[in-house]
């Protein structure tokens, strides 16, 4: 004679409980999906800040050259 196992109420509200963490786990991956998909990798400002950081060390190496070799 096989014997059926009865879940307690402990467990059913145990399982219910995991149910909805993982619908709610499964929702803040969806939202996160869609904001990253919204920013981009790198800004335009930020390539445009590093152009114009080159030219800056650029022009001060080139005023610190002209200053010992003249």
């Amino acid at each position: 004679m096989a014997t059926q196992f009865e879940p307690s109420l402990d467990l059913r509200e145990q399982i219910a409980r995991i149910d909805k963490t993982l619908e709610e786990i499964a929702k803040t991956r969806v939202e996160v999906r869609k904001i990253s998909a919204e920013v981009e990798f790198l800004p335009r400002s930020m390539i445009f800040q590093a152009m114009l950081a080159t030219a800056a060390l650029l022009g001060a190496g080139a005023a610190i050259a002209k200053l010992f070799f003249p």
